[in-house]
């Protein structure tokens, strides 16, 4: 029997983990495929926009507003409900009648109520069938503006990786090519040429350049870190960014004779929004004189016995239909203050309009001067860089046929690095002040 038991739980052992290895495995492919082999700006940005709590829980917050809104309409559907009782008295109600004691009721009763009502008029019900459209568009505008501001972050974080990736390529080549200079200064010195101060400034060098790189290097693992938290991309998982400089340089170009539109933005058409709501609350207070009107009707059944076996014998029904009007007399003048609230928000709606119209030109000017400011920073520092390689080819060139000192050597080879990494930081500040100008715009849509 023991071995039997036993057979059968090896068994049962291989089926649950044939059940369960499949599962592992569908787990682990899905995770894998989740993960991003080469990471382009396009693709950060579509990975940040399917996986950002931020953005899941807006569209959960779109879900949400439009089931309210369903339960807010319901309201105007009839509404049908069911009550049953059941009660035994102990002590019947006696009261005294022409000088004599008369029970009022049985021992035992027994009811069961059918109600239904309908809204004929009701301004709850009314402001949710006069605002649904508003209200569910308010939420998705909310969505929009969600996504509009992750992709301006995600955009930023992106391009300083790429900064902060380009001075590490700057600095890997500066340091092939100053230890070849190292190494041609420590044999002119060997072979008398020069003294010792040429190479070890070229060491001087060497370790500057090696140290600034470590700080980059450093400081790229922060900022993709950022970048990752952004996009809610796996803490564990390395993320590798790609990119074509020679595209990207393309990219920096904007129209700067762009006029301004503030209807293109999208917190313009949240405010547009949500006036309209707001005058729909206007108009929910002046209701508020209004009588509430809705007709309704019950069928009741009566059961009475003073003998418990015999309660559902006998039925006493009864029935009613009706109009049912409520109308607020006095409130102590609370509907008239609501209403003036209701006026007030509206106002301050049309100043935040106002408001909004300057912070926008202002931010766009803001935008559009940091833009072209960079721009000409931009070609500036793309004209050194050209100047400080021809200067460094002539001055290297001219210290090998020993016409120029190694100290010449060493400033000019400064000044190309320098104007290198000056450069392409000029390029991605570019691409940021381009990505503010959009903001400003309204370009970017989502």
């Amino acid at each position: 029997m023991n071995n039997y038991i036993g057979k059968l739980t090896i068994k049962l052992s291989f089926i649950i983990l044939g059940l369960i290895i499949p599962f592992f495995s569908w787990s682990q492919t899905i995770v894998k495929d989740s993960l991003l082999q080469k990471v382009t700006l396009n693709d950060a940005i579509q990975y940040a926009l399917n996986s950002q709590p931020t953005i899941q829980q807006a569209y959960l917050d779109e879900k949400i507003t439009e089931s309210t809104i369903k339960t807010k309409l319901a309201d105007w559907y009839p509404q049908i409900n069911f009550n049953y009782n059941l009660q035994h008295n102990f002590l019947v109600q006696t009261s005294i009648i022409g000088g004599n004691p008369v029970q009022l009721g049985v021992d035992n009763t027994s009811s069961a109520q059918f109600t239904a009502s309908q809204n004929i008029f009701n301004r709850d019900a009314l402001l949710a069938l006069n605002t649904k459209g508003d209200v569910l568009l308010q939420s998705k505008q909310n969505t929009v503006n969600n996504k509009i501001n992750l992709v301006v972050n995600v955009s930023k974080a992106f391009y300083n990786v790429l900064s902060t990736l380009q001075q590490i390529k700057i600095s890997n080549s500066n340091i092939i090519r100053l230890e070849r200079s190292l190494s041609d200064a420590f044999n002119q010195y060997e072979a008398g040429i020069t003294d010792k101060i040429d190479y070890k400034r070229a060491t001087i060098t060497l370790n500057n350049t090696k140290a600034n790189q470590k700080s980059n290097e450093v400081l790229l693992k922060a900022r993709i870190e950022f970048l990752k938290s952004l996009m809610n991309y796996p803490e564990k998982e390395k993320l590798n960014v790609v990119y074509d400089s020679l595209q990207l340089e393309n990219e920096v170009f904007i129209d700067t004779t762009q006029n301004l539109n503030v209807n293109n933005r999208i917190e313009f058409a949240q405010l547009q929004t949500q006036k309209r709501l707001l005058n729909a609350n206007l108009s929910y207070n002046k209701w508020s004189f209004l009588p509430s009107i809705a007709a309704n009707g019950a069928y009741n059944f009566n059961y009475q016995n003073n003998n418990f076996g015999d309660l559902y014998n006998r039925n006493f029904p009864n029935s009613y239909a009706g109009i049912t009007l409520g109308l607020p007399i006095f409130q102590g003048g609370k509907r008239r203050e609501n209403i003036n609230i209701a006026q007030y928000w509206l106002r301050r709606n049309e100043l935040d309009l106002e408001v909004f119209k300057n912070d926008v030109n202002s931010e766009y000017q803001q935008a559009l001067s940091t833009y072209q400011s960079n721009f000409a920073n931009y070609l500036a520092l793309k004209e050194n860089m050209s100047l400080a390689k021809e200067v460094y080819d002539v001055v290297n060139l001219q210290y090998r046929s020993g016409i120029k000192t190694y100290l010449e050597v060493i400033v000019s080879e400064t000044d190309l690095r320098t104007s290198q990494i000056n450069y392409f930081n000029a390029v991605y500040q570019l691409l940021i002040s381009k990505v503010d100008v959009e903001k400003a715009l309204g370009q970017i849509k989502y």
